[in-house]
Order: C-alpha cells, then sequence, then structure tokens
C-alpha cells in the first residue's frame, strides 16, 4: 500500500488505528464517493441475484424498505428486472419519500389499525413472486401468505427479534404456515455474506457503474464529528433516519 491510500478497516469507530497491511482493504476508485463504499448493498444485492434470482415483470416485496439495505434493495430489484417492487415502514413521511425517491410502487405501512396481512394483500392483489426480508415477525408471517406459487424469500436480516427490547438480539422467533410453504413450492434461505464471497466485488463494481449513471441513489444522513457515535445507532435503533447513517470523524 502506498501513503494517503484510501483503505477500509473492521476495527469500528475511531479516529486512529494501528492495523496490519493484512487487515486493511484497498478501495481504489470503483465508486464515485468514498462514503459510497460504507452503503449496505451488498446483501441485498447477493440475495437477489444468488437466492431469488429476480426475473422480469417480477413483484418484489422488500420489508424495512426505509433503512440502509431496504432503500438500495428496492432500486436494486427494479435494475435487476423487477416489475412491481413493494416496501414497508412504519413511517407515513417515510413511505411517501420510497415512492417519491426511489421509485417503490406501494408502501405498506406497519403498525396500522388493519392487520397487516390485510393491508399487504390489497398493496400486492396478485401476490409476491419475491421476498427481500431485513424484519421477520408478523411481516415475514404475512409474506407467506402473499406469496405465488414458486415464490422466493431471502432473509437478511430479523429486526423485529434483534431491536426487540425483551430479547438480547440473537434470536427472532415467528409463527408461519408451514402448510402454504409446501402447497405453494416457496423457497425460504436466508443470506449470509460469507458464503458468497464474491459478490462484494461484484456489487461494488455494478453500483459504481449505477451510480456515475444516475440509476441509482445512494440514500444517507451524515453526522458530524466522532463523539456523536453513541447518539447515532442510538437514533438508528429508533429509526430516526432515511438510508444509512454515516458518523464523520470530525464535524
Amino acid at each position: 500500500m502506498r501513503p494517503g491510500e484510501l483503505v477500509s478497516h473492521m476495527l469500528g469507530w475511531r479516529e486512529y488505528a494501528l492495523v496490519a497491511a493484512a487487515g486493511c482493504t484497498p478501495l481504489g476508485d470503483a465508486l464515485p464517493d468514498p462514503v459510497a463504499h460504507l452503503a449496505q448493498g451488498s446483501a441485498p444485492y447477493g440475495a437477489l441475484t444468488r437466492l431469488a434470482a429476480i426475473r422480469p415483470g417480477d413483484s418484489v416485496l422488500v420489508t424495512g424498505a426505509a433503512g440502509a439495505v431496504g432503500t438500495l434493495a428496492g432500486q436494486t430489484a427494479r435494475l435487476l428486472g423487477a416489475g412491481r417492487v413493494i416496501g414497508t415502514t412504519g413511517s407515513p413521511d417515510k413511505a411517501e419519500r420510497l415512492v417519491a425517491e426511489l421509485g417503490y410502487d406501494a408502501v405498506v405501512l406497519r403498525g396500522a389499525a388493519r392487520p397487516f396481512a390485510e393491508r399487504l394483500a390489497g398493496a400486492a392483489p396478485g401476490g409476491i413472486d419475491v421476498l427481500l426480508d431485513t424484519v421477520g415477525g408478523e411481516q415475514l408471517a404475512a409474506a407467506v401468505g402473499a406469496a405465488r406459487q414458486g415464490a422466493r424469500f431471502a432473509p437478511v436480516g430479523a429486526l423485529s427479534g434483534q431491536l426487540a427490547a425483551g430479547r438480547a438480539g440473537g434470536s427472532a422467533p415467528v409463527e408461519i404456515d408451514a402448510f402454504r410453504l409446501v402447497v405453494k413450492g416457496i423457497s425460504l434461505r436466508g443470506y449470509s455474506g460469507a458464503d458468497h464471497p464474491d459478490v462484494e466485488e461484484e456489487w461494488t463494481g455494478r453500483f459504481g457503474a449505477w451510480l456515475r449513471a444516475g440509476d441509482i441513489r445512494f440514500p444517507h444522513v451524515r453526522i458530524p464529528g466522532i463523539d456523536s457515535a453513541p447518539r447515532a445507532l442510538q437514533e438508528l435503533v429508533e429509526g430516526r433516519h432515511f438510508g444509512a447513517v454515516v458518523v464523520e470523524l470530525r464535524g
């Protein structure tokens, strides 16, 4: 490596780090803005290409659509050929932004008066072909009911359990209709980047090309100052921001 070269490391938020050369990854110029290396698009891209295999015209549901993963997942699904993209979120303001800024066709709000499954059926009257799930819980259960024959489900997270107040984050139990899984021929497979080591480089190349062409956006908020890191993390957990949350070392 050369002095001044931009690299990434996994030692967390800090102003200074003594890192072995083997622990650094040179970033190069594949992306037009260095902050885009903090985008969390590799997982949904990998899930939608390796597990769910989007086909032209597919109807895709993305849960947690206003988060760091979801804001990129919906756009990626569209670029891969999806015909209809539906998202879920808990905020009416975020729902409006998902449609107006990121091209979602419809957004289902959680926590409203009617059962979530009913609202999903209204947003996807013809059913869904693909689920990119970051939430689990009732949203995963409802997706089983809305699935078309041969639907492909690719969970990449389980925020309903990971962020639950009464849990340690290591489990996210949910009751789903196994009979429907069988009769509809639904595939359900969780995505792990460690199982697909080729995805990161492929994603970075395509992400950079899409960014330069103006085909995709990277929604994020920048919070200045390393001292703000704890507050940024708390606000992330509370869902107060749209897209990714980036802490800048100095304001």
